[in-house]
């Protein structure tokens, strides 16, 4: 008897493909570069101002390559790709791990938040929403709990081996398990597929997907894309800034690191839900209504600094997380089909990660010129409703109303 679950069971193996990309785009993501901050400003006598310049000049550097490398997956077979995408990722891994001067860091945050911020997120949610049609949103959602899972295991073990062994062996021991472990079972995950090969839940005629051209001609692109990319923008604020919201509040680091468990437990527990939600109602219409948690988390912060808060308003921003990308993720292919979805991807990824490089800039200059924890939460809450509305109020494509005619037929 199978047991793989019902709705990964026509292709088991590219759903855990796109599983476990997702989880390897971890040793480039802030989560886990962030814990070797201290020993690299003391390796090479960096003011905090240098070492954070640096890396927003990597990420926006990665964001702008990605709109050209993004292309790839959509030309290439799976195991291609990935290759490419480890060998890079395993690169930042060695050249930080040898770096002998403050220059060698910058290099190595681009390979790092290129390839694993970047194109191995892209590839990863690329794949679930290209080879599964019917069930995409749940196999999106089984893909983003890569995020959870290397947030639970890359930081906590990367800390403790920096303490017994030093920082550099812990990018040597990455390299290799990410050629050694990752790249292989990646390979097989992969198979054969590619650009040329259909999954069979997707054997549908290509003729009236868009191309990028035609997409970044979409009038409907550009009021969904700020829906898309609220929460990563006010999740990165936010927690960037966590320690300047604890002292306003009164809130100590103690319980912020159990209000953080909330986060993690709320992220996790919406994506056991949230795929089921979007293949029954369309991501689409399930986008504005994940913001729902995101706006009351806001308020709610905005306006009561009780003991409490910090758990409630950081678990519902889990769960708005989980929410949003999964909607999110599913919408392009959803839209505008999927024989182009690694070129659209690959616009909204990189914005994706801009916004991620300004909103703590931009947050930041607001805390420094005065403004109230109260203040800025009620003009981030301002920022997503206005987001949600605009993609409430987004026409559906013709694709999309067909596919919404024919969902009774298929539940």
């Amino acid at each position: 008897m199978p047991i793989a679950p019902q709705f990964i069971r026509s292709n088991p193996k590219l759903a855990f493909f796109a599983l476990l990309a997702v989880a390897a785009s971890g040793f480039g993501q802030t989560f886990f570069i962030a814990i070797f901050g201290g020993a690299l400003r003391e390796e090479f006598q960096l003011s905090n101002s240098w070492y954070g310049a640096s890396y927003s000049a990597a990420t926006l550097l990665s964001a702008m390559v990605l709109l050209g490398a993004g292309t790839l997956v959509d030309r290439w077979t799976l195991r291609k790709a990935a290759t490419l995408g480890i060998i890079l990722l395993a690169a930042g891994c060695l050249t930080l791990a040898c770096a002998n001067s403050a220059w060698m860091l910058l290099p190595g945050f681009f390979l790092l938040r290129f390839a694993g911020q970047g194109f191995m997120t892209h590839i990863g949610m690329t794949t679930a929403g290209r080879y599964f049609s019917s069930n995409r949103g749940k196999v999106i959602a089984l893909a983003a709990l890569g995020f959870p899972i290397a947030e639970a295991l890359l930081p906590t073990s990367g800390s403790l081996l920096i303490e017994l062994h030093g920082w550099r062996i812990v990018w040597f021991g990455a390299l290799a398990l990410l050629i050694g472990l990752v790249l292989p079972t990646l390979l097989w995950l992969a198979g054969n597929s590619g650009k040329e090969v259909e999954d069979s839940n997707t054997a549908h005629s290509e003729s009236g997907d868009f191309t990028r051209a035609q997409v970044l001609r979409d009038p409907g692109f550009y009021c969904l894309l700020p829906a898309a990319l609220m929460t990563p923008f006010v999740v990165t604020a936010v927690l960037f800034h966590q320690g300047a919201i604890a002292d306003a509040r009164g809130w100590s680091m103690a319980m912020l690191a159990g209000a953080f468990g909330g986060y993690a437990t709320g992220h996790l527990l919406a994506l056991l839900f949230a795929g089921s939600l979007v293949d029954r109602f369309g991501a689409q219409r399930c986008l504005p209504l994940a913001l729902t948690p995101m706006i009351a988390a806001l308020v709610l912060l905005a306006t009561s600094q009780q003991d409490w808060v910090p758990y409630a308003y950081l678990t519902l921003i889990g769960v708005a997380q989980a929410g949003t990308g999964t909607a999110a993720s599913a919408l392009w292919p959803e839209r505008y089909g999927s024989r182009h979805l690694g070129a659209i991807r690959s616009v909204s990824q990189a914005a994706m990660v801009f916004s991620t490089a300004a909103s703590p800039i931009l947050v930041g200059l607001l805390l420094d010129r005065g403004a109230s924890v109260g203040t800025v939460g009620l003009l981030l809450a301002g920022l997503v409703l206005g987001g949600s509305v605009l993609a409430a109020t987004t026409p559906l494509t013709g694709r999309q109303r067909a596919n919404a005619e024919a969902m009774p037929e298929r539940a």
